[in-house]
């Protein structure tokens, strides 16, 4: 294995989990920055209050992407698996 392949697969793993990881976290942010705004206008400041809203957010992006998110993590199993022989060398 030469430096450059390894760098290579390293990157391709590193953008597999960026794109898996990436619509959840903006689907946590966006409902962490509504509950800050909403805390923000009403003065609750309950640090407890953020957590509802961002568990349900995180579940409804998993939903949402989970066929999507399958088919990119199977596309890159398969792509690792049909390479094997070409790594063993």
């Amino acid at each position: 294995m030469s430096p450059e392949f390894v760098t290579g697969f390293i990157l391709e793993a590193l953008k597999v989990a960026i794109l898996l990881a990436a619509p959840v976290l903006v689907f946590g942010l966006v409902a962490g920055l509504i509950v800050s705004i909403f805390q923000a206008a009403t003065q609750i400041n309950e640090m407890t209050l953020v957590f509802i809203p961002k568990m349900l957010a995180v579940g409804l992006a998993i939903l949402i992407f989970f066929p999507w998110m399958l088919k990119i993590i199977i596309g890159f199993a398969e792509s690792l698996f049909m390479n094997i022989p070409t790594y063993i060398r």
